[in-house]
């Protein structure tokens, strides 16, 4: 079973030299998370990838994803205040918030929560005009919030599988012969299949399962897509914290019945952001991930934001190796892996 590293890049590593490095590093496959490229950006991103490196490119789409639009720097919430959610496109305040797409304001209901990042914000919907248009929320949990930060909504609300920049982003990569595409926020095989019709029949398709949806149709998704990438980080924004690492666990094996390749992503190296040296908690997750029969490692924030992107790559190479050369593959069970995928240490 040979592991695939996937990097993500971004501000951090969208540069000639780190690119370079990266792929002298033995990245697999680079992703352009469409969620921070804009729509102008993404053929330059293309070709300036192309222009310093053979690694493969995917693109990965925003998805049925609500996000908050900018703020200015970051933004306290106090508990108690009302805020107010809009669909139009300005600068977020303590008193005023919008949401991206456009019709996820207009879907909210009295009595929504509106949960904002990971530092624990939660806004409770007091309030919904008879038109849709003015949407105000008590601050249920304090914190503070940045630019472009993942939203999850309770009850869940309803989002095309694409947005119209999706459809647009995908077109441009299939013009620019990109040949690997994410389906982010999967919550159904069919709506794997709608990105599958909008892409070459060679292409890859991988399915990232990071929602409640999605994790309740994790079969019918493993069936439709050629790739399972499970999202951590926002998987848990849907699902109770300490569910995560169970439902990691479960959607492992169910895709490896499928015979489907399984990556992992969110929080391998997190500490690694900000430091040169991970934790050994840290090390543990990834041992663990890889022997739970995973055959991709994901870096997102490590290298698109991190300090040291070469050096991130370098580490999870090092975790990659000892799992592949020094023979601890050979304590993945059986039954856990993949038909046709060798478990047999390399010589």
């Amino acid at each position: 079973m040979r592991i695939r590293i996937i990097c993500t890049l971004g501000p951090a590593s969208m540069d000639p030299r780190t690119i370079e490095g990266l792929t002298r590093g033995g990245v697999d496959l680079f992703r352009i998370n469409l969620s921070h490229t804009a729509l102008d950006d993404v053929e330059a991103a293309i070709r300036l990838v192309r222009n310093h490196s053979s690694v493969p490119l995917s693109l990965d789409t925003e998805g049925a994803q609500v996000r908050c639009r900018r703020v200015d720097g970051e933004v306290r919430f106090e508990q108690g205040r009302i805020v107010e959610i809009t669909p139009n496109d300005e600068v977020g305040t303590a008193e005023r918030i919008a949401l991206y797409p456009q019709e996820a304001a207009g879907s909210l209901v009295e009595g929504s929560l509106v949960s904002i990042d990971f530092h624990g914000v939660a806004l409770r919907v007091s309030d919904v005009s008879r038109d849709g248009l003015r949407v105000r929320a008590i601050v249920e949990e304090p914190g503070w919030i940045g630019s472009n930060k993942g939203v999850a909504v309770d009850p869940p609300i309803r989002l095309p599988a694409m947005t119209v920049k999706d459809e647009a982003a995908v077109q441009i990569g299939v013009d620019e012969g990109i040949r690997h595409f994410a389906l982010s926020f999967a919550s159904s095989g069919d709506d794997v299949r709608s990105l599958r019709r909008r892409i070459p029949p060679d292409a890859q398709l991988i399915a990232k399962v990071e929602s409640r949806s999605g994790v309740r149709n994790m079969d019918d998704i493993i069936e439709a897509s050629d790739v399972v990438l499970i999202d951590r980080g926002d998987l848990a924004r849907e699902i109770p914290f300490e569910h995560v690492p169970y439902y990691q666990k479960a959607i492992v094996r169910r895709a490896n019945r499928w015979n489907r390749p399984l990556y992992v992503a969110t929080n391998l190296l997190e500490s690694m952001i900000t430091n040169r040296n991970p934790t050994i908690a840290e090390a543990n997750d990834i041992a663990n991930t890889l022997l739970d029969g995973a055959h991709g490692l994901v870096l997102a924030a490590e290298t698109a934001i991190g300090v040291d992107p070469v050096g991130a790559v370098a580490m999870i190479r090092r975790f990659v190796d000892a799992f592949e050369r020094e023979g601890f593959s050979r304590f993945v069970e059986g039954p856990g892996v993949a038909p046709g995928l060798s478990t047999t240490p390399t010589p």
